[in-house]
């Protein structure tokens, strides 16, 4: 009797190794295959073509940042969206006190380099270009038709 659940002990662990090794076989083909599709080659990429010239400005507006055209636009351009976007610039208004902290923090907690001379020039853009207004962030609406909800 001994003989006989020995056998089937050694028919259940081989049917159960085998089970084991199919299922990791099976996993790592789709491992495989998921992790080493073949890369595209470069003129396999579309490029997307863009009419759009970088240095566009219409409207006293840099087009592809939406920074005001002034003096010390391009310095500000190279510092501030190489880490984030010019939207991030635009919609904050500060006096020079609030851009030098903003820099200073910056600078203390998200690396943002030394500015050196430029800091000067982008502290004096921002301040003039974006310095706080009296309407906050957004006019108020006018000339609007309110109706009464039913």
């Amino acid at each position: 009797m001994k003989d006989k659940f020995q056998k089937q002990v050694d028919a259940f662990s081989k049917v159960l190794l085998s089970f084991i090794i199919l299922i990791l076989v099976v996993f790592g083909g789709l491992y495989y295959w998921a992790n080493h599709k073949p890369k595209p080659k470069i003129e396999d990429i579309p490029l997307e073509e863009s009419n759009e010239d970088f240095d566009k400005v219409e409207n006293g507006i840099h087009v592809a940042t939406g920074f005001v055209d002034d003096k010390g636009m391009e310095a500000t351009i190279q510092n501030c969206t190489s880490c984030h976007s010019a939207k991030l610039v635009t919609q904050n208004r500060m006096s020079r006190e609030g851009w030098k902290a903003t820099i200073s923090w910056m600078q203390e907690t998200q690396n943002l380099w030394d500015l050196g001379a430029n800091e000067e020039l982008i502290l004096t853009y921002l301040t003039k270009n974006y310095a706080p207004t009296d309407k906050g962030r957004r006019q108020n609406l006018e000339n609007i038709d309110w109706y009464e909800l039913k």
